[in-house]
């Protein structure tokens, strides 16, 4: 079997495909319960359950493109592994935090914003820091 391209964005996006599917379960099943079709209908548990699927679906894709991208451009990427984990756990723990568990909400949103703010910060040193033990490929102008 050939290696795998970009192992941790693809384990992690297919982890996030399932949460994402998860998430919107759980709006369906208050919408049949309290038999609303479209909008909240006033219901704030429907709000709270729309919202934390639509807060997944704001940071989830700009996470796994900075994981995409990190992946590519450096060749140790074993603690990514975690960071992804840790990722997912947070996308987990905020929804049961907006159901009423309060702790799940907070730890969920620092951590993602953690996550955020610390791959976008290492995305962006790779270019001027060469931080990763691959070589920066320079770009030659044909012709």
């Amino acid at each position: 079997m050939d290696a795998i391209i970009l192992p941790v964005a693809l384990a992690t996006t297919a982890a996030c495909a399932i949460l994402n599917l998860w998430l919107a379960m759980r709006v369906g099943m208050v919408r049949r319960a309290e038999k609303i079709s479209i909008g909240d209908g006033g219901s704030e548990r429907l709000t709270a359950r729309m919202r934390a699927q639509l807060n997944f679906a704001e940071y989830a894709p700009i996470v796994l493109i900075l994981i995409a991208l990190i992946e590519l451009a450096v060749e140790t990427v074993d603690w990514l592994w975690g960071v992804a984990a840790l990722f997912v756990v947070a996308r987990i723990l905020h929804p049961f935090g907006m159901d009423g568990w309060k702790p799940g909400r907070a730890i969920g949103i620092v951590l993602t914003f953690l996550i955020l703010a610390g791959l976008a910060l290492y995305a962006a040193s790779i270019p001027y820091f060469g931080f990763g033990e691959s070589e920066t490929i320079e770009l030659i102008q044909a012709g």
